[in-house]
């Protein structure tokens, strides 16, 4: 078994310009995926609200739902750094909700880390309130699907000077109120690239260049999303095919008599057969 990963570990990989493997996991099977592939962090996403439970968007996700998403990832998870999205809803009131709820995902999943989107001053505040707790906390700045509706929708985001500017600020500032790595998400990587020198702690890119790692959602790079899915993914598999595939063929078999075989059954002896006859030739009495 391969040492656990630790936010020590993942502060070394950055230094030694050694690549960081992130994946979404939301449920056992995909958590033994992700460890058995020898990922480094394994993100219990609120997208499993759209990609496992079906939601048109990620807001939808309760922290009981999530936590049982967490809870079955943890269990799958020996080694990865295992973190945790705060789902919308879940820490803006307060800083003292966002403790109670961070504390939650650790007491109750064994999180790793917490994740927050979003660098604004009410959202540094839950950081800095979190950290001080004693839990480590990834940040997530560039496109946040829980607030892209207030960023003009699902878009990139840095590609004009107010917002590539916006981005800069709330990428350092994530850093100095306490996170312990923060991914990026749809920026242009010339953009990335010039505030990546500023960062102390792991930055993970999904759609923003090469940074210290990357990141993807499991369904999307094993191609099992159903639709189009954002430019920045690539699929590695064909899985969602494959599935279609078995289950087409099983359906097949059975609609035409060929399954179950003899040989997916199991023998009685003779007195079995007799025995069962004659309890049904049997009245039954009281």
């Amino acid at each position: 078994m391969r040492p656990q990963v630790t936010l020590r570990r993942l502060e070394d990989m950055k230094a030694g310009h050694e690549p960081i493997v992130m994946v979404t996991a939301y449920d056992y099977p995909t958590a033994r995926v992700a460890e058995r592939a020898e990922v480094d962090m394994v993100l219990v996403g609120d997208s499993g609200a759209q990609v496992v439970l079906g939601y048109d968007s990620t807001v939808a996700v309760s922290i009981d739902e999530m936590l049982v998403l967490a809870r079955a990832v943890r269990r799958g998870v020996r080694s990865a750094f295992v973190v945790c999205d705060l789902p919308f809803g879940s820490t803006e009131v307060s800083d003292e909700q966002a403790v109670a709820t961070a504390v939650r995902f650790v007491r109750e999943a064994g999180a790793d880390a917490v994740k927050l989107e979003g660098g604004g001053e009410a959202r540094l505040s839950r950081i800095r309130a979190i950290a001080a707790a004693g839990i480590a906390v990834v940040a997530h700045v560039g496109l946040t699907p829980q607030t892209a509706v207030a960023l003009g929708g699902m878009r990139a985001q840095g590609r004009t000077a107010e917002s590539a500017a916006r981005f800069a600020r709330e990428a350092v500032a994530v850093q100095e109120a306490g996170a312990s790595v923060l991914v990026v998400e749809a920026v242009p990587a010339e953009v990335v690239d010039v505030v990546l020198p500023a960062l102390d702690i792991p930055v993970i890119g999904i759609g923003a260049g090469r940074a210290d790692g990357q990141v993807l959602v499991m369904h999307d790079l094993l191609g099992i999303t159903e639709g189009k899915t954002a430019a920045f993914v690539k699929r590695f598999a064909a899985v969602g095919d494959e599935m279609v595939g078995g289950v087409a063929a099983y359906a097949a078999e059975v609609r035409g008599g060929v399954f179950p075989g003899a040989e997916h059954g199991y023998n009685a002896n003779e007195a079995a057969v007799s025995a069962a006859r004659d309890a049904l030739a049997t009245p039954a009495t009281d």
